[in-house]
């Protein structure tokens, strides 16, 4: 019988593996200066009361942000995904993403280094349309 904790966990996690853990836990360490700068308007509530997390396992991918509450996938761009192959990429990984259930809200490196205001706007707007989601789904 599996343990309470495990069956949070996978569903907190994808049934991630450990080297994705391991991947997660270095990209944390070597943030961008753009994750740096979003990071320091999600972490500790500062967003409708939500806990984002940073470099978080989901499967075999690994959200530059996450809110489980919500189940938000926020992705950070830099300028190697205009690149017709890396936007491939990125509507495959959006597509099993979304398989999950999760919703995905994606920034360029260029507004958030020119437009955080607006950013934070857009991110606030979009968990409290969640939010309306989860509740009128109790």
């Amino acid at each position: 019988m599996a343990r309470l904790n495990d069956t949070i966990e996978n569903k907190m996690f994808y049934d991630a593996k450990p080297l994705i853990f391991e991947r997660a836990r270095i990209l944390r360490l070597n943030p961008t200066a753009a994750e740096v700068r979003l990071w320091e308007i999600l972490k500790n509530k500062q967003i409708l009361d939500l806990k984002f997390r940073r470099q978080h396992p989901i499967n075999i991918f690994i959200a530059d942000f996450y809110c489980h509450s919500l189940k938000l996938v926020i992705e950070v761009d830099g300028d190697i995904h205009l690149n017709n192959d890396i936007l491939e990429h990125d509507e495959g990984r959006t597509f099993e993403l979304e398989n999950f259930g999760l919703d995905i809200i994606r920034f360029t490196n260029n507004q958030i280094y020119n437009e955080i205001e607006e950013v934070k706007v857009q991110i606030e707007l979009k968990c409290k349309k969640l939010l309306t989601n989860v509740t009128t789904a109790l």
